[in-house]
């Protein structure tokens, strides 16, 4: 069986091009083709001689992720669905404003942790990604982008498909390779992960001393509206997350922020308000992001009316709140929070 070439280290890359009699600077060569050009064959390193590229086709496979389909939204948004080497799909978006390029990367192909709000949830979880697998979807959703509007991405969030943090290992290598000089050269700081809230991970995330943006999806700010939405709050509740957070911030200083859809008449009320202004003070989060919900068709949730929604957002400011409104952006092609489902 062939091993996949972008699982070797740059050492292990030297010391087999040595066995091959090749100089030692063409393992700088292959690295760079890797993970700087991102390319996806081996025939693409064209200042190999065609001997090495056999060598290496006859002992290694680079089982890169192909984009499958594209769709635009009339808003800017584009959404592509990505294909596995062995046929299993997964998405990603990208979401343009005047002022940056975001993308939205998938970790996990489906998901195991069922939100009860998501479409993600409602398919099974295949598999991790592997890293080499994130980093493609970084790197040819960069390519889309300087496509279609002449600039690079300029941010990225982990707020696709999948939970970042049970698939711990895959996601912080993934942003190794994608922030490294010899990488991708992104700062951290404009990578946000964003959390259902494995607390296990988010104190780990602690001790690995990260540089990125952590976000947790909220989306009730009490135990038993969470229970009822969230399943994963019935092993990681509100009391363990608080504590993981503050954790978290004494070990990094990375800014937090708290994510929270507004449902009608579940989690709209200035009661529930009021519970999220308790939770914001006891976390030191820098923002609450408060999101549009996008209907999906298993779910029974609906989006509340804009009056209500000013009147939360209105509760919160007066509470001295860092609070703001997010859009719903490409809900025409399914691109939106919570709607990736492979479509």
């Amino acid at each position: 069986m062939t091993k996949n070439l972008r699982h070797l280290s740059l050492g292990d890359i030297e010391q087999l091009l040595q066995s091959f009699g090749e100089p030692r600077f063409r393992a700088q060569q292959v690295w760079q083709w890797l993970w700087q050009k991102n390319v996806l064959s081996v025939d693409g390193m064209t200042n190999l001689s065609k001997s090495l590229r056999e060598k290496l086709n006859a002992a290694f496979t680079i089982p890169a992720l192909q984009m499958d389909h594209t769709q635009y939204s009339e808003d800017g948004t584009i959404k592509t669905r990505f294909r596995t080497h062995e046929g299993h799909m997964v998405e990603g978006v990208i979401i343009p404003t005047e002022t940056r390029h975001t993308a939205c990367v998938s970790s996990q192909i489906g998901c195991s942790l069922s939100c009860k709000f998501c479409a993600t949830g409602y398919l099974e979880r295949k598999r991790n990604l592997d890293y080499d697998e994130i980093v493609d979807e970084v790197a040819l959703l960069n390519q889309l982008c300087e496509k279609t509007s002449g600039k690079h991405l300029s941010n990225i969030v982990f707020m696709g498909m999948g939970e970042p943090l049970l698939n711990y290992k895959n996601v912080l290598k993934a942003i190794e390779r994608i922030t490294a000089e010899d990488g991708m050269a992104m700062s951290p700081r404009r990578i946000t992960v964003s959390t259902a809230g494995v607390a296990k991970g988010i104190r780990q995330l602690g001790d690995d001393g990260v540089k990125f943006k952590l976000a947790l999806s909220l989306h009730a700010a009490n135990d038993a509206k969470r229970n009822e939405i969230m399943g994963i709050n019935e092993s990681n509740n509100l009391k363990t997350l608080v504590e993981a957070l503050n954790y978290f911030y004494k070990q990094t200083q990375n800014e937090i922020t708290l994510e929270y859809i507004l449902f009608k008449d579940f989690n709209d009320s200035l009661q529930d308000a009021d519970e999220l202004i308790k939770i914001y003070r006891q976390v030191p989060a820098d923002l609450v992001n408060i999101i549009e919900y996008n209907p999906i068709e298993f779910a029974k949730f609906s989006k509340p009316d804009d009056e209500t929604v000013d009147a939360f957002m209105a509760h919160l400011e007066k509470n001295r709140v860092n609070v703001r409104l997010r859009k719903s952006r490409g809900k025409d092609i399914d691109a939106a929070c919570g709607q990736l489902a492979n479509k």
